[in-house]
Formats: C-alpha cells, sequence, structure tokens
C-alpha cells in the first residue's frame, strides 16, 4: 500500500492518528470506502468523546488516550499533519513496515478513484502568507471563469473538494511544511515557495529539516516552480527538485523583472514570464493599487498568486480582475480606523517575527504594540532591521522582555512602555499608551511577532479587543 494507486481499500485495516479537522473526515472517507478503521487519540476530552461517539456510531474503532500503539494488522496510518515525526507510533510503524501519510497524500490518492477526473493543483507554501496567497489565486482563477476553490490548510477539506459529485477544473491549494512532510507523492502542476524563515523548528528539529519539507512542494513539479527572488533559500529548493522535464523556475520581485519573472514597473505588475519573446516583452497585469492592502510583502504575495494563475493559462485581464474582487481576511495589515491623523492598523496574524518585519517594512512611522508568546524566537535582527521606522513600542505579554532587550540593544533611542500584565484588558492600556505617544502621520501598528495564547484565546480575540480598543479612543 506504500506506493502507487490503491483501488480496493475494501478490508484494508487503516489506523487514523488524531481526531480533529482532519481526522474525522479521513476516518469517515475511509470507512466509507470499506476499510477497516481504527482512529487513534493522545486526548480524551469533551470533545474528542463527542467525536468518538460519532464515529463509533458508524462502526469505526477509536481508542482515546493512546496514541502511542500500533494497533495489530495496521497496513497504513493515516495522521493528522500536527503530530510529530518522532512520536512512538510513528517509530512502530517504520519498524513494521507500514507506512505513513497525512491527510493531504491521502487526498491526492483518491483524486482518481472510480475514474474520475483529477483537477490540477496550484499549491503554495512559504512561512508566512500562505493563506493571502491562495485566496488570491483562486480568486484570479475565478474571475478567469473556472470552477475553483482555496482548499488545503484553510478552506474547503481536500477530501471533499477531491471527491466531490461535481468536479473542479484546478485547486487553489496551501500546505503547511506539517502536511508537506506527510506527503511524499505529491506532485503539483505548479507551485509557489513564498519565503523561508525559521519556524516550527521544535517540530522539524531543525531549519534544514523544516526546508526540506517546504521544498517537497516543487518535487515533479510541471510547469513552473515559483520562488521569491528576494529570499535565495527558496530559489536554492527550485534547483533542489526534481521537476519534469520542460517545467521552469519562476522568480517575483518587488523591483523589475528580468526574463522569467514577474515584478514591478512604474507602479505596474508585470510578467515576462509567461509572454511570447520574453527577453523583449512584458504583459501589463494589474496596478499596485489593485492590491488590497498595498504593503509590499502584499503585493510580493500578488505576484506569486499572479504567477501559479499565469501557469495556468489564465489570461492578465483575468488576474487584475481577481486582485480587484479579492477582500483580505482579518486581523491581517487591516486598516481600523484614523484617530486625530494617526492610523490604527490590525496586523495580529504577525506571530511570528518574519510577518512582522514584513509588515513593520510597509510604514515609515510606527508605534509598534508588540509581544506575546515568542516560541523560542530571538528580535535581534527584527528590531535591527526596523530601528529606523520606530517611534515608540509599547510591549505586552509574557515573553516582552525579550523584545524589550532587543529594543534597549539596536533601538535605545526608541521609548518603550512595558506593560506588566497580561490579562485581556492589556489591550486597551497598550492602544491609550500608544495613542499617548503617535504623533499625526503616525501609525499605531498591532504587529505583535508572537503568538497570541498566553493573553488570548487567539490572534483572532486579539485583533478584535484591539479595534474594540481604538474604537472607544473617539468615544
Amino acid at each position: 500500500m506504500g506506493s502507487g494507486q490503491v483501488t480496493d481499500w475494501q478490508g484494508k485495516n487503516v489506523t487514523v492518528a488524531g481526531l480533529g479537522v482532519s481526522g474525522v473526515p479521513a476516518a469517515k472517507v475511509l470507512h466509507g470506502l470499506g476499510a477497516k478503521v481504527t482512529v487513534v487519540n493522545d486526548g480524551d476530552d469533551a470533545r474528542a468523546r463527542e467525536q468518538a461517539a460519532e464515529l463509533e456510531a458508524l462502526g469505526v474503532t477509536v481508542r482515546l488516550g493512546d496514541g502511542a500503539t500500533l494497533p495489530q494488522g495496521t497496513e497504513l496510518i493515516v495522521t493528522a499533519p500536527g503530530w510529530k515525526p518522532d512520536k512512538p507510533l510513528f517509530t512502530a510503524a517504520h519498524e513494521a513496515g507500514v507506512p505513513v501519510w497525512g491527510d493531504v497524500e491521502l487526498a491526492w490518492r483518491l483524486r482518481e478513484l472510480d475514474g474520475r477526473k483529477a483537477a490540477p493543483w496550484l499549491c503554495v507554501t512559504g512561512t508566512n502568507g500562505k493563506t493571502t496567497t491562495t485566496q488570491m489565486l483562486a480568486s484570479i482563477l475565478k474571475a478567469a471563469g473556472l470552477r475553483t476553490a482555496a482548499v488545503g490548510n484553510i478552506g474547503v477539506s481536500l477530501l471533499d473538494a477531491v471527491l466531490g459529485e461535481e468536479p473542479y477544473d484546478v485547486l487553489a491549494v496551501e500546505l503547511s511544511s506539517y502536511q508537506l512532510h506527510w506527503a511524499p507523492s505529491l506532485r503539483a502542476h505548479s507551485a509557489a515557495v513564498l519565503n523561508l524563515a525559521p519556524d516550527h523548528l521544535d517540530w522539524h528539529g531543525s531549519m534544514e529539516a523544516y526546508a526540506k519539507d517546504k521544498g517537497r512542494v516543487y518535487e515533479g513539479n510541471q510547469i513552473a516552480c515559483v520562488y521569491n527572488v528576494a529570499d535565495k533559500a527558496t530559489e536554492d529548493l527550485v534547483r533542489e527538485a526534481d521537476v519534469e522535464e520542460g517545467c521552469r523556475a519562476v522568480g517575483f520581485t518587488l523591483g523589475a523583472p528580468a526574463p522569467s519573472q514577474l515584478g514591478v514597473v512604474d507602479g505596474i505588475l508585470v510578467d515576462r514570464a509567461f509572454v511570447e519573446n520574453r527577453q523583449q516583452n512584458a504583459q501589463e497585469l494589474a496596478e499596485v493599487s489593485d492590491v488590497d492592502p498595498p504593503a509590499p510583502h502584499n503585493i510580493a504575495n500578488a505576484l506569486a498568486a499572479a504567477a501559479l494563475a499565469r501557469a495556468f493559462g489564465v489570461p492578465a485581464k483575468a488576474v487584475r480582475d481577481g486582485l480587484r474582487a479579492f477582500t483580505p481576511d482579518a486581523h491581517r495589515i487591516a486598516h481600523v480606523a484614523d484617530v486625530d491623523g494617526v492610523a490604527y492598523i490590525d496586523d495580529s496574524k504577525a506571530t511570528n517575527t518574519h510577518a512582522a518585519q514584513a509588515s513593520l517594512a510597509a510604514y515609515e512611522s510606527i508605534v509598534w504594540i508588540a509581544g506575546g508568546l515568542a516560541k523560542g524566537a530571538t528580535f535581534d535582527e527584527l528590531v535591527a532591521k526596523s530601528a529606523k521606522r520606530l517611534r515608540a513600542a509599547v510591549l505586552i505579554g509574557a515573553d516582552r522582555a525579550l523584545i524589550r532587550e532587543a529594543l534597549a540593544r539596536h533601538a535605545p533611542e526608541v521609548p518603550v512602555v512595558d506593560l506588566d500584565r497580561t490579562d485581556t484588558g492589556a489591550m486597551l492600556a497598550a492602544v491609550q499608551e500608544a495613542r499617548r505617544l503617535a504623533v499625526e502621520g503616525d501609525t499605531v501598528l498591532l504587529a505583535p511577532a508572537c503568538a497570541s495564547m498566553d493573553m488570548f484565546v487567539n490572534y483572532n480575540q486579539r485583533g478584535d479587543l484591539f479595534a474594540q480598543a481604538v474604537g472607544e479612543l473617539g468615544t
């Protein structure tokens, strides 16, 4: 079962590792195909028991509180993407010669089930910007009249997308490094790695292993491997990939593009990759003002989405129309309000230093609200690169001292307010301090560079409370 197309699932002993958003649908699909499914799960909380009851009513065996032991007779494991490769279950599987797939691998293997016509996959990964780029890509594909969906790590379930009664023309697929680790057979039409920065190293074990898993998205690409000209590590992954004959490396850049690149010239997004005589010609795709918001890192996202769409043969007009129709998700460099000539921007989704750096680069004079759970990150490079843009900083959260110390080393002239509290009311205090420090023309920017769970349910709540606090400034 480890290679080739599985055509007969009847009676196959499959273990699904983990419940949650991927495990439950995988168990249902496999049970429906006739497999003998056992679900193992580390947790035994109320939510897990509820999901277990739902599956057991169908005839699926569920073992709660024991995700370490390989069930007798297992022929295949389908794992939730977040399960670390060093778990004892996978060690036992390796010793027994049992293959391990993720939900993405399962969807890839099932896409031609019962002779159905499989939609090509246009795949997006990277440390930051994946969701926005995938949604932009889907919007462009829809503007071209194609039946598509944003799937994978977001939106429609990949299993639902490949097994639905009405086939898609093409899929815009967001993939995390976890998902790619467990998807060895994936072969995309075209794929993009947006950027690479240290993240999830506790899961992958090293930056090299993290980059290797990201680079899996290029393996077997048919038409284009899209990389970031400003991030050499992404181009290196293209060079290392084993692709189909004729597949091209296509770069995107915020500068003027060279041949085989997309870039920006005089406020225009242009294509010198998917045009005739690309040595001499360029195709206008859209204006920078068509990108919402037109921050540099978001323009880069738009160029990557455009490159994947163009690789699929989408006309230039659809790129422009799709970007104009796209509305970004909340808490992604979202303009909340202007108060007394100061702009308040919510980028609560900037949960790591790489994302925060991109956010800080979008503005000239910033009162920065930052802090939270650092997840092992360091802040010296971020502060050093952003120091000249900072008017002041307001720090919140459990690991704010790490940012304060980096500011003292690299931006000692920047005033810092250190809020020694971790209750949710700290956000109102942070916004009030930021208002005191800001002058007309400044931007108060929530770009925490940290995770939110020390103080908030998630980054959404953190951003909502920021917006609520800004709303109270005018009252």
